[in-house]
């Protein structure tokens, strides 16, 4: 709960109630009363509308009691109540539906507070472990999602740019290396095909021959002559021949585009 105020809702029927929690209140760092209710149906109407993340509860309340509204609230994301009554028969039944605290009526500032400190605690460890799930949450959805390559180091006149890999057009062994042709221009690097195209996209970058990688993305238009002859036009015009063995993945993986 760093940096954000505790929002805080007190339901009584007695307005002399309700002004003596917010007199102990008044002072405190990092609270927020947002609302007052008088009985348990303006309660969950007032939970649902101003969503705090304490309430102060007293049990005798009409038309709903504070245990209803309680059992009515309880869920791992609901508020945190402190139920507040005159009547010590409603203790056990309070500590049942997983209450903070209980205040007996009449209580002093000391027992007060000492109650507000317990809430606070719950919900900074509420907070804690809200922020920890969700680190694991995306920890796990990284770690089922495959890394593809985005960017790789090029040369150009003894100089290192980076290329995001979106702005290559095709690529072709060489040897050891592969030559990028991106935008009319074209740079080694010291690669392997395979290892390069493992580490690609493969919605993205298919390969078309077993020298040549295309990014699907720079294709215009796809021309075939027979079963054995097809080439791919680029949108910069480059024409490059497309391998049979090739030609129906590419299909495949262009029909999905």
């Amino acid at each position: 709960m760093a940096n954000t105020n505790i929002r805080i809702l007190l339901v009584d029927d007695e307005p002399l109630a309700r002004k003596r929690l917010r007199e102990l209140l008044k002072g405190e760092p990092d609270l927020e009363i947002v609302g007052e209710a008088s009985t348990g149906s303006e309660a969950l109407v007032a939970v649902r509308e101003l969503v705090p993340d304490l309430l102060f509860l007293d049990v005798q309340i009409p038309e709903l009691d504070g245990l209803a509204v309680s059992e009515a609230l309880k869920t791992e994301t609901g508020p945190l109540i402190i139920f507040v009554t005159a009547y010590d028969q409603y203790a056990v039944r309070a500590f049942d539906v997983q209450a903070v605290d209980y205040l007996l009526k009449p209580f002093d500032r000391q027992r007060f507070l000492q109650a507000l400190m317990r809430a606070k605690t719950q919900l900074q460890e509420r907070s804690q472990q809200t922020v920890n799930q969700r680190i694991l949450g995306l920890l796990a959805e990284l770690k089922q999602k495959p890394q593809h390559l985005t960017r790789v180091i090029i040369k150009v006149n003894e100089r290192d740019f980076v290329l995001n890999v979106t702005e290559i057009d095709w690529i072709e062994a060489e040897g050891n290396y592969v030559r990028l042709h991106f935008g009319g221009q074209s740079s080694l690097i010291r690669e392997t095909l395979s290892h390069l195209a493992s580490q690609l996209d493969p919605t993205q970058f298919a390969r078309i021959h077993r020298s040549r990688l295309v990014n699907l993305n720079r294709i215009q238009e796809l021309q075939t002559w027979s079963q054995r002859e097809a080439k791919i036009i680029l949108r910069n015009g480059t024409e490059l021949s497309l391998a049979r063995s090739y030609r129906d993945q590419l299909y495949q993986l262009l029909g999905k585009l």
